[in-house]
């Protein structure tokens, strides 16, 4: 008779740590846009986007309070995110909206900073997409939208992007019937702020690329990039499909600042090399730090 084996694979716990590092960025983040929310934006009838958007046109027309529709519509949501994505994240997004709905309560009685509408819409978006973006970045989510469309984007051919866009299309465009047209373009203004915040939190303010190099004076442009940029490289065997010739390729990670130095360096040793240039999201381990350049 054959044996069944089993192998177990022991899910690896996140240090203690990493864990408190988490909990304290999802807090921070989720405070943030209460503050963006209650400080800057709806006392000036401008509008977020997604179930956050709904929210506050619900507690305008009822008088009930926003932290109360946040949580109970990002419920069905967060039942998804536990199904399909995963337990942490679905916990990560359940501490992060309950923070968010406690603190919009709490933040709601605070007479807002400014009462020009242009201040509120750009300090209101930013200070809004920086917490969400500390949020993302720290594996959560304060918006059911985004889970509802990293569902969709598995049966669709739409991104995330797309789908979250078009959500907030017609939830924007609602605001112009609860509260006024001039509002719901603020609201747009707004949306198109905290969307650029998120983008320099989650990337970081100096974006990283990576380079893939291939020429004849690999050596010399592999040093250059060493002494005058101070980014490690590393050579990788290539062989060319057209010609067969076998090829030194150099990769190496630089940030966007340094872009134009990196054109510079390699068309100074061969006009001609390959050079190809990707957005990297994150970057981590390695010697990817700065040597000093003497």
């Amino acid at each position: 008779m054959a044996e069944l084996v089993q192998t177990k694979f022991e899910h690896k716990r996140l240090p203690k740590t990493q864990i408190l590092k988490r909990a304290v960025a999802i807090f921070v983040g989720a405070v943030l846009m209460a503050v963006g929310l209650e400080i800057f934006l709806v006392p000036n009838n401008v509008i977020d986007g997604g179930i956050v958007g709904i929210s506050i046109m619900l507690s305008h027309l009822t008088g009930i309070g926003l932290g109360i529709f946040i949580f109970i519509l990002n419920i069905p949501f967060f039942y998804l995110g536990y199904k399909q994505i995963g337990k942490t994240f679905a916990i990560s997004t359940l501490f992060g909206i309950a923070v968010l709905s406690i603190f919009t309560s709490l933040f709601h009685p605070v007479p807002a900073f400014t009462d020009d509408i242009l201040l509120a819409t750009v300090f209101g978006g930013m200070v809004l997409g920086i917490g969400v973006g500390l949020v993302i970045r720290y594996g959560g989510a304060l918006d059911g939208t985004e889970i509802l469309a990293i569902l969709i984007t598995k049966k669709t051919p739409f991104s995330v992007g797309e789908i979250i866009m078009l959500f907030n299309v017609f939830i924007l465009g609602a605001a112009g019937f609860v509260f006024s047209w001039d509002r719901a373009m603020y609201s747009i203004l707004a949306y198109v702020i905290a969307f650029k915040s998120i983008d320099v939190v989650v990337e970081g303010l100096e974006e990283s690329r990576s380079a893939w190099i291939i020429s004849d004076s690999y050596q010399e442009i592999g040093d250059a990039i060493l002494s005058r940029l101070g980014r490690g490289v590393t050579y990788i065997e290539g062989e060319g499909a057209f010609s067969g010739n076998s090829k030194k390729v150099i990769f190496c990670v630089i940030t966007r600042l340094e872009e134009a130095k990196l054109k510079d360096i390699v068309a100074g040793y061969d006009e001609k090399a390959f050079l190809a240039l990707a957005d990297i999201s994150e970057v981590r381990g390695g010697r990817f730090k700065k040597k000093d350049i003497h």
